[in-house]
């Protein structure tokens, strides 16, 4: 996929992310991408070029039903981002979203898509 920009300020949701041990940037932004998970990189204070996973669409498996965009910068769980401007380069689609039947599930591919994630910035699919 052609590289595409996403720029907004971090703004607050529900917390959903960080309860599930996945806290997430979130954007006021809209795009045309089709719903499902990618790979990029976040840039916000303190982080240049960060790999991280990123979620566009509704998150029906936690009774969401507002289109968002969040980014999970990996390894960093610790950080709140609030306020901060953020962008998102967008490198990679890895999945369409999906509805889970519970939380567990939900997890799981969480899971997958991270190890996922991680292998195809180890790789350096990245760098194509």
């Amino acid at each position: 996929m052609k590289q595409v920009t996403l720029s907004s300020i971090v703004i607050r949701y529900n917390g959903n992310g960080r309860k599930l041990g996945y806290p997430t940037a979130n954007l006021k932004v809209e795009t045309d991408l089709k719903d499902g998970v990618y790979f990029g990189y976040a840039n916000l204070a303190g982080y240049a070029n960060h790999p991280a996973m990123i979620f566009i669409g509704v998150p029906t498996s936690m009774g969401d039903t507002g289109r968002r965009v969040e980014a999970h910068l990996l390894d960093i769980t610790d950080r709140d981002y609030y306020d901060l401007p953020i962008r998102l380069d967008i490198r990679n689609y890895h999945r369409p979203n999906q509805t889970f039947a519970n939380i567990d599930a939900l997890l799981g591919a969480i899971k997958a898509d991270e190890a996922a994630a991680r292998h195809w910035f180890s790789s350096g699919s990245d760098r194509t």
